[in-house]
């Protein structure tokens, strides 16, 4: 018996010891952008925040078990018939940064799967997030397709 490939799911990754993953977390605007600054992303003004939260489809957020601090981050979005997007996606810098990425990748995917099948899924990454994203059947720029975006300002 084969399966067919865009049938087949990677393995979950697991997730590091000392870190919770949360769907029902919202983070405040300050600490999305101490995440970002962290990863050296574009950090947009904390009052943005509160609106992009609400019109998401959702978030997954993994903080650290002791401290409460926020050390990877993803939003969702979709229009819930034809389209999903991954954005803000980071994980803060250091020894499970790998690992952190692969598991908000994968976790978000397998969500996204689930509850809107047939959705094309889109995200733009950091250079961190690659190998999460190739383990998870992303095509860097798919024959030669690349994406475009408008930076509002």
């Amino acid at each position: 018996m084969s399966f067919l490939p865009f049938r087949q799911q990677p393995p979950a990754p697991a997730l590091p010891g000392g870190f919770e993953l949360r769907n029902d977390y919202i983070p405040s605007a300050e600490a999305i952008n101490q995440l970002l600054a962290a990863c050296n992303e574009a950090i947009p003004p904390a009052d943005r925040w509160a609106a992009a939260l609400q019109n998401s489809y959702g978030q997954l957020c993994i903080l650290d078990c002791e401290s409460g601090e926020l050390m990877g981050f993803v939003r969702i979005t979709s229009d819930k018939a034809l389209n999903a997007n991954l954005w803000n996606l980071a994980a803060r810098p250091g020894p499970h940064q790998a690992a952190l990425l692969a598991v908000l990748v994968h976790r978000s995917l397998s969500s996204l799967r689930k509850e809107l099948p047939g959705c094309s899924i889109s995200i733009a990454a950091p250079p961190a997030a690659l190998e999460a994203l190739k383990s998870q059947g992303f095509v860097l720029d798919p024959g030669g397709i690349r994406a475009m975006g408008l930076r509002l300002r």
